[in-house]
């Protein structure tokens, strides 16, 4: 079981990863000019969404649930920090969705934000992170 959490940790971290980097690359093709840069960020974009991001997510999610149900959903069903994780996980889950519509545009070269709307989009995984890590460990609610 402690290898399941592990394996749940450490693809967690991996989507983070994911989830704090895309959008500051969105920041810099926003700003790019020339095509050479604008071609070399959908390529970095389109390999960390595919390559690390979204099998991150799956795999966070598939290790998350798998340490709810061999621990006994119905030790957690009462809890109401764990709902509220979820909650957020869902979050996070239609963010992720919604950098790859964004990263559809990108390659599309149909961008309608500015970089500093990327820069303050960036920051909402941070606030969700601080939220899951504090419900996951110390359990307030």
């Amino acid at each position: 079981m402690l290898w399941v959490k592990a394996l749940h940790i450490i693809f967690m971290v991996t989507w983070f990863a994911g989830l704090f980097y895309l959008p500051r690359l969105y920041v810099y093709h926003s700003i790019s000019t020339d095509q050479i840069s604008i071609d070399r960020f959908k390529i970095m974009e389109r390999k960390l969404f595919w390559g690390i991001m979204t099998p991150g997510a799956v795999l966070t999610i598939i290790f998350g649930f798998w340490t709810i149900f061999a621990n006994g959903w119905v030790a957690y069903a009462g809890t109401f920090w764990l709902h509220i994780k979820l909650a957020c996980i869902l979050i996070l889950i239609a963010y992720h969705i919604y950098c790859g519509k964004l990263l559809i545009d990108f390659k599309n070269d149909r961008n309608r934000h500015s970089h500093v709307w990327y820069r303050w989009f960036n920051e909402i995984p941070v606030v969700f992170l601080i939220i899951i890590v504090i419900l996951a460990v110390v359990r307030p609610v």
